[in-house]
């Protein structure tokens, strides 16, 4: 997806304000903040000139780390209580990677869907958030859609990403 990105990373993205650059910029930081503030540092930060290089570069550290003995298994209290970097990694980063990919795909004219399997787990992991899932910095207020929306129109819809977004001419 990032490839297909390539020459558009100054696109606006469905999230107000920021470019494809700027998504990309942003899982990287937040994954990098997450796992120091957890004791365990990825290197120093990948060059962002190249947004896909830069997340190539971070993926492969932040595999490395996570493959360290006893680094996933670590415990720690997170928002919603006792929990693991792995369970971290998978439930909040892995569901952050989704979101993030549509507003990358959407503002690069690439297709991005759901199937109704995948937008059940990603409907049952905002269902953890709670009203917290609404709050400042997570997802914006859901976007009213039709009864007759599509399964990836109502998750989208769901995270407050209006399914009716498109790039600018």
């Amino acid at each position: 997806m990032l490839e297909a990105a390539d020459r558009q990373w100054d696109a606006p993205t469905p999230c107000e304000g920021w470019t494809v650059r700027d998504v990309v910029a942003h899982t990287i930081e937040t994954e990098r903040d997450f796992l120091a503030r957890q004791g365990h540092e990825v290197g120093e930060s990948p060059d962002g000139s190249d947004p896909a290089a830069a997340w190539r570069a971070h993926a492969t550290a932040v595999a490395g780390v996570l493959a360290q003995d006893d680094v996933a298994e670590h415990e720690y209290d997170g928002y919603f209580g006792r929990t693991t970097i792995a369970a971290t990694m998978a439930d909040f980063y892995g569901w952050d990677l989704v979101v993030h990919g549509s507003d990358v795909a959407r503002a690069t004219g690439q297709d991005w869907s759901v199937s109704e399997e995948e937008a059940a787990s990603l409907h049952a992991t905002a269902d953890g958030w709670g009203d917290a899932l609404h709050s400042e910095g997570v997802c914006a207020d859901p976007v009213p859609v039709p009864d007759d929306a599509s399964t990836t129109d109502r998750l989208l819809a769901r995270l407050g990403r209006d399914p009716g977004w498109r790039p600018s001419a």
